[in-house]
């Protein structure tokens, strides 16, 4: 798993360049913390889907009602993970990290307790800026609190985590709701959280460092960033359902993109920027931040058309759709412990690279798929496939994506890297959607079984795209012993 790492490192010429990677072997119970709260946080944007028709049976919710249950937490994690992550470096990361974990373990006791739509609506977007604080806290403290082989094993363990809890979150969410009712989607979150929390209060470093206060904060581009990002998120959550051409859908996108450029306007002036403009120049960062949106909505969106065509197609039921998501999640922790391997021998981009060629093949097999297609002889193969091939992505991505960024900016750098996860979810489930959509009807099975076909072949194409992206500009030297920096030059 080691190489011998050569004199030149990455941080001598890395523009956040961090000192000293080697230091002292730390307890695992902050890694233990950080990815109970990454599990919570993504599962959370899958293990709603399966139980979508039985909340609306349950609560009598409209069409447009459901979707504001997906949309809402997307819309406020994803449009808040920079500013998340940029309060955890101004403040204590301890502190956000257990104010997050605290109000997402209320609010989702009472999504669980919700009896209409407004209540359930609210407590879910209460979820969503939960996950925007407690996410970026927790994985800058992984990469504060562990240097070297045990930095690159928390990372890996991080990606994993990130690409298996999409697939387990149907498995979770049709078991749950099939045994206990839709509210156990919800609670479970709450002793989960209550445990997590014990130990965290407990072992999660107190915060040496001398705070500069919110005083610091850049609040027009946090407003910006906010408000811009959350109507990115709005308008995707609502295009399939509403078209991307539809005047609401339009309006909304304007919106964001206003919000965004004033953002960056606003940013370019200021003398404390939300977003410090070297932030932009850490390659490692920014080529990981888009490999990560782009591999993350294959995977979301590959599930959404997936779960649609097992139960609209093939007659499952909520609990055995999920079931039949439980190959792919094996898959894909094949898929991450192949990439692991190959971290020490081969090159970040290499790696993702091949990962993305698997999941392009496996998205054509899955393109084949007819109104009768059998699970096990033309669905299966394809799954196994397409999770192999995702769990080789996320993993060199979360290794190099922080590797070498300094501890004042570890909040906002993983914030940054999580706005791709969240965007890319919305975003892949609203792209391949629409590309199903444009197949014709889906309200028939064979309306269904075309727009899954027309889907999958748009997620090869998507594939090779990020593919290219991933071979051109992740780092194209190995991840040294340390984990925390690249052989050479990149």
């Amino acid at each position: 798993m080691t190489t011998t790492r050569t004199t030149t490192s990455t941080h001598e010429h890395h523009p956040l360049a961090a000192a000293g990677e080697d230091g002292p072997r730390r307890s695992w119970a902050v890694l233990a913390v950080a990815l109970t709260a990454q599990a919570l946080v993504v599962l959370d944007i899958s293990v709603v889907n399966t139980a979508l028709p039985t909340i609306g049976e349950a609560l009598r919710l409209r069409s447009s009602d459901l979707a504001w249950l997906v949309t809402a937490y997307l819309m406020t994690s994803g449009g808040g993970l920079l500013l998340g992550g940029r309060i955890s470096d101004l403040l204590s990361r301890r502190r956000v990290f257990l104010t997050g974990m605290t109000v997402f373990s209320v609010a989702s006791l009472l999504s669980g307790f919700a009896g209409s739509a407004t209540e359930l609506i609210l407590a879910r977007t209460a979820q969503g800026l939960a996950a925007a604080l407690m996410t970026p806290a927790a994985l800058s403290l992984v990469t504060t609190t562990y240097s070297g082989d045990q930095r690159r094993k928390g990372l890996v363990l991080w990606g994993a985590v990130g690409s298996l809890g999409v697939a387990a979150g149907v498995l979770l969410g049709g078991a749950l709701t099939t045994w206990f009712g839709w509210q156990a989607i919800f609670w479970v979150n709450v002793p989960v959280s209550a445990v997590a929390l014990t130990v965290a209060w407990r072992v999660l470093p107190v915060d040496r460092r001398a705070h500069a206060g919110l005083g610091q904060f850049d609040l027009p581009g946090a407003v910006t960033a906010l408000g811009g990002l959350m109507a990115l998120m709005l308008a995707l959550g609502e295009a399939p359902s509403r078209g991307w051409l539809s005047a609401r859908t339009l309006t909304v996108l304007a919106a964001a993109a206003t919000l965004l450029a004033a953002f960056v306007a606003i940013e370019r002036r200021s003398s404390r920027p939300l977003v410090p403009p070297h932030t932009w120049k850490v390659k490692t960062l920014v080529s990981g931040t888009t490999v990560m949106l782009g591999v993350t909505g294959l995977l979301v969106g590959a599930v959404f058309l997936t779960s649609i065509f097992v139960q609209g197609v093939m007659g499952f039921s909520a609990l055995r759709a999920g079931l039949a998501f439980l190959p792919f999640a094996f898959a894909i922790t094949l898929g991450t412990m192949v990439a692991r391997h190959l971290l020490a021998h081969a090159a970040p981009r290499a790696i993702a690279g091949i990962g993305l060629a698997v999941v392009a093949g496996a998205s054509v097999l899955l393109s084949r798929a007819s109104a009768d297609a059998g699970y096990a002889a033309d669905l299966l193969p394809g799954l196994l496939l397409l999770g192999v091939g995702v769990g080789m992505v996320f993993v060199p991505v979360s290794v190099t994506a922080l590797a070498g960024i300094p501890e004042q900016h570890a909040g906002l750098a993983s914030g940054f890297l999580m706005t791709g996860h969240e965007v890319g979810a919305a975003l892949g489930v609203a792209v391949l959607s629409a590309i199903a959509a444009s197949a014709g009807s889906l309200l028939s099975a064979e309306g269904i079984a075309d727009g899954f076909s027309r889907g999958f072949s748009g997620a090869a194409l998507l594939a090779v795209g990020v593919g290219v992206i991933a071979v051109v500009t992740m780092p194209r030297t190995k991840v040294a012993a340390g984990g925390g920096g690249m052989h050479g030059h990149h």
